[in-house]
């Protein structure tokens, strides 16, 4: 019902939340079927054949996004059935609902874009469309038209177009949170985001500090190392508003929550004791080495070396894409202690203490050397390739005191990553739809604004729409997570869908801009680079595809570990 207990208007179907909570079944068992028809085809003995499942890649990643959208739309029925339960279920979250299953539905029943030019269709595993259950018609052919796309603009005008639209279904300090961290974003981070970027400048110190101040960089750190002991779901809040401002501000908490989460899953208690701390307070700033030049995704096949003299060891190799490196304390780097082994299994993780650098100087200490990597966005803590060359590291900063034990310590961290790289999409859709939104109101184009034009608001309502599933779907990841259950593959779906939306948001919020949305002065052109990133940092979308495809099949086989 609308808050204020009026009937629905006719763009809403009636019976809306049995129509699409009737939906689920069809497509739970759809995506049974694909899921039994592609194991049949790469795991008929029961364990996933490698090669198998690689051959039949396109299949693999069909079933990864089927599964994504299955998740996110159940998610969204989820989201809906609770503000209605709780009598906050009004019209433009019925009209955002409602438009989300019939396009989702169209998508799966004609094809889902994996990226431009790539589709997933279930033809492709091997399954006939059987969505001509009564609901899931009704939903298709009724649920995304174009008056509800109209009126969901209308609804998002009246709400002021911000991007956090209607009730996002947190809790009330959830969304004090949100309103503090939307403040600061609009107040100190969001004015100045467009001069960064076009200077190609590092975020100030300032902004550092004030974060630290905030507990941005201890903001999942338990209490007794110093943390506020917050869930993941507040990182998720924090990410979002934050990276609303500027993906590069949204973004100076993930190398501490990396960080952090390492030490504490795999470090020692003196390790914890010593660095968790620091790291919370803001004292030391971490940076993530792991990527090098010629390994990119494959991680198991790093080449950097650790050699042990004594009580220390010497770190000889090259890195590449590491933020923030050059004003960072500690370096979280995986490197192979065993020369013997040629997979994950000889990598440690070492917590190597640096010098911060500065402009002039980047890398002051012995033993390394780097250079930055010049890049389309993500700018404001830049990118660089390290060369390591005997690099000290003291015995004691082995994580967890043992070797061998490194890519078992990074995937511990994979969840919350991705989780967070959720959030940052997220906030960086937000930003292209408002900044977007703004532009169809104030642009007049043959006697009227943009937006009063059907495909311009339609854009801006698909924006609002997919912002919505992203959003559900990266918070439902983030309260597994915080209740202590297994998440990689829903973070996993988080992300992948999270990226994809961030991409057509900024797309689009480029093409409502016409020629000017390709001028640099306009903040739409720093939104459309910065979005880029999503879809390859973190796990590239075509590796995350894969990754969740093994893993459905894992669990389709009897294999959960």
């Amino acid at each position: 019902m609308p808050h204020d207990g009026q009937p629905m208007p006719e763009t809403v179907l009636p019976g809306l939340l049995s129509l699409t909570r009737a939906a689920l079944g069809p497509l739970e068992n759809t995506l049974a079927a694909a899921t039994e028809t592609l194991r049949q085809q790469v795991a008929p003995a029961g364990r996933v054949d490698a090669a198998a499942l690689e051959a039949d890649q396109h299949a693999a990643h069909a079933l990864a996004w089927l599964a994504t959208y299955v998740v996110a739309l159940r998610q969204m029925q989820g989201w809906a059935e609770r503000l209605d339960t709780e009598d906050r279920f009004g019209e433009l979250e019925a009209v955002l609902h409602q438009i989300a299953f019939g396009e989702y539905l169209g998508q799966i029943a004609g094809g889902i874009p994996m990226s431009q030019g790539e589709m997933a269709r279930l033809s492709d595993i091997g399954i006939t469309p059987a969505l001509d259950d009564p609901a899931i018609t009704t939903l298709r052919t009724r649920g995304n038209t174009a008056a509800a796309r109209t009126r969901l603009v209308e609804c998002l005008r009246d709400n002021g177009g911000r991007a956090t639209f209607g009730a996002t279904g947190l809790d009330d300090d959830l969304e004090m949170i949100r309103d503090q961290f939307r403040r600061y974003a609009d107040e100190r981070v969001a004015p100045d985001a467009h001069g960064w970027h076009l200077r190609d400048e590092l975020i100030p110190m300032e902004i550092v500090t004030e974060l630290s101040e905030m507990g941005v960089f201890g903001l999942t750190i338990p209490e007794e190392f110093g943390g506020l002991g917050m869930s993941k779901a507040a990182m998720a809040v924090v990410s979002e508003e934050l990276s609303r401002g500027y993906i590069g501000v949204g973004s100076l908490g993930t190398r501490s929550e990396i960080a952090a989460e390492l030490i504490l899953c795999g470090g020692t208690e003196a390790q914890k004791a010593e660095w968790l701390p620091r790291i919370a307070s803001g004292e030391v700033l971490p940076t993530a080495v792991f990527t090098e030049p010629n390994t990119g995704s494959d991680l198991g096949a790093l080449r950097t070396r650790a050699v042990r003299h004594g009580d220390e060891w010497a770190i000889t190799g090259n890195k590449t894409w590491i933020t923030h490196a050059a004003r960072a304390n500690v370096m979280t780097v995986l490197a192979r202690t065993d020369p013997e082994t040629t997979d994950y299994r000889g990598l440690s993780m070492f917590l190597a203490t640096k010098t911060p650098g500065d402009c002039a100087t980047p890398f002051p200490d012995d033993g390394i050397t780097g250079g930055e990597i010049e890049v389309l966005g993500y700018r404001g803590m830049k990118e660089y390739e390290l060369g390591f060359d005997g690099f000290a590291v003291p015995d004691a900063n082995l994580l967890g005191g043992a070797t061998g034990q490194g890519f078992k310590q990074l995937m511990q961290t994979f969840e919350s990553a991705r989780i967070q790289t959720a959030a940052r999409a997220i906030g960086v859709a937000q930003n292209a739809l408002e900044v977007a939104m703004q532009y169809a109101e104030d642009r007049k184009q043959f006697g009227k604004p943009l937006i009063a034009f059907p495909r311009v608001a339609g854009k801006l309502a698909m924006m609002a729409v997919e912002i919505m599933i992203a959003r559900q779907l990266t918070y439902f990841s983030a309260r597994e997570k915080d209740e202590g259950r297994r998440c990689d593959l829903e973070a996993g779906m988080a992300k992948l869908l999270g990226a994809r939306v961030a991409w057509a948001a900024a797309d689009n919020g480029l093409q409502i801009h016409g020629g000017n949305g390709f001028a640099l002065e306009y903040q739409i052109s720093r939104i459309l680079c910065d979005a880029r990133i999503l879809s390859i940092f973190e796990g590239a979308a075509e590796i995350q595809a894969q990754v969740i495809a093994r893993r459905i099949l894992d669990i389709a086989s009897g294999r959960r570990n």
